[in-house]
């Protein structure tokens, strides 16, 4: 169970009583004013990789509950330009804080982390692999817009390849009765050992590239933006850039739900309209809000104050 002194490197550490936990607690944060009960303590957010909603809701959920932020900063002003490895870093930031909110471009960089700060540290992304946090506040978003997880059938759209959102919400998900879709073009399509999880799991699961004959079976869309930073080669890039464009006229020609809510982690391109944005559809504004009651839960967590 979460607690003092307990990092969060991956929702794969989570079982479902765990995950339901952590829910409540967001739900209590966000029902009342929790000021002063970090006070005292200093969250560092150190942030190899560029962050808009991650980073501010950190600090936001820090600052509310009375603690200090110690922010890192960019990476070209740090040390690391001048060859400071990982591990010495983390060391050096400890020493500076209570707990560590780490974003980094290398995979399992969350996890030596967590063996080496001698405190909490959180995974605020670790490359292509876990946002344990974003997976967090992406179950809550679904709980409070659909009043439940289990019995939904969500689906998934766009880089399932390198999309750690995707990758973290697909574990947790399994952790109750869902069914999930997931469409992609096929070089972007969900990791084998993924899936292999899914199937050991039990979890009813449909991969395609059409997502309009599956668009109406769907409780949940989570759209995902094709991210140009994560690959290597651009020309496989400029293939795949665009492959999905959801607007109000795809919702009505496919029939969808007047249920249907479309989740996005954000930043968006072209593949989702702003004219949904006004929309019942469209949770997504919500969700990235939803960030700071669920960081708000965990921070108090990891410290030992729930």
């Amino acid at each position: 169970m979460l607690g003092q002194g307990g990092s969060v490197t991956s929702i794969r550490d989570f079982d479902r009583d765990e995950i339901v936990n952590v829910l409540a607690v967001a739900g209590k944060m966000e029902a009342g004013d929790h000021y002063g009960l970090l006070q005292g303590k200093v969250l560092a957010i150190m942030f190899l990789e560029p962050s808009t909603r991650t980073r501010l809701s950190f600090a936001s959920a820090m600052m509310k509950l009375g603690g200090q932020v110690l922010d890192f900063g960019d990476v070209e002003h740090s040390s690391f330009k001048k060859g400071e490895s990982l591990s010495d870093a983390i060391r050096i930031v400890a020493g500076y804080c209570d707990v560590i909110a780490l974003r980094h471009p290398w995979e399992g960089a969350a996890r030596l982390a967590a063996q080496i700060a001698g405190r909490p540290v959180i995974n605020a992304g670790d490359g292509a692999n876990q946002h344990p946090t974003q997976t967090f506040l992406d179950l809550y978003t679904i709980q409070k817009v659909c009043g439940r997880i289990d019995g939904l059938t969500v689906g998934f759209v766009g880089d399932l390849k390198y999309g750690r959102t995707v990758h973290s919400l697909a574990t947790a998900l399994s952790r109750f009765d869902c069914r999930q879709v997931f469409v992609s073009p096929p070089s972007l399509s969900v990791p084998q050992g993924l899936l292999k999880e899914l199937e050991e799991a039990g979890v009813e699961h449909e991969q395609s590239e059409d997502l309009r004959g599956l668009l109406s079976s769907l409780d949940i869309l989570y759209c995902t933006r094709i991210q140009q930073e994560r690959f290597a080669d651009s020309m496989e890039y400029e293939r795949v850039k665009g492959a999905y464009r959801i607007g109000p006229r795809l919702l009505a020609e496919c029939g969808v739900k007047d249920g249907l809510r479309i989740m996005h982690p954000l930043p968006r391109l072209d593949e989702l309209s702003p004219a949904l944005d006004e929309t019942p559809f469209a949770v997504y504004f919500e969700q990235a809000r939803n960030g700071v009651p669920v960081r708000q839960a965990i921070l108090a967590m990891v410290l030992g104050k729930v």
